[in-house]
């Protein structure tokens, strides 16, 4: 994993969905942790690297990074409110 330091509380694999599927995923996983959890999606559709940013700015969490793998981008964000 290429997420240094970081302790992931929740992962989702939404691998082979389409937008807006991990972005759908991601707001249903950042709903049943608490605040100050940190939640991954992984996501191989393109348009997550857009999409997902800007929803968890507009929502108000902390967006850590997407960090590239294989195929793939773990998007990782802090739930603060």
């Amino acid at each position: 994993m290429t997420t240094p330091n970081i302790t992931i509380d929740k992962e989702i694999d939404a691998r082979g969905s389409h937008c807006p599927g991990p972005m759908m995923e991601l707001i249903r996983g950042i709903k049943s942790v608490p605040v100050g959890s940190v939640v991954a999606v992984l996501s191989s559709d393109p348009g997550s690297a857009k999409d997902i940013p800007i929803w968890v700015q507009k929502a108000g969490h902390e967006f850590i990074g997407a960090f590239p793998e294989q195929g793939y981008t773990r998007f990782v964000v802090r739930k603060t409110r």
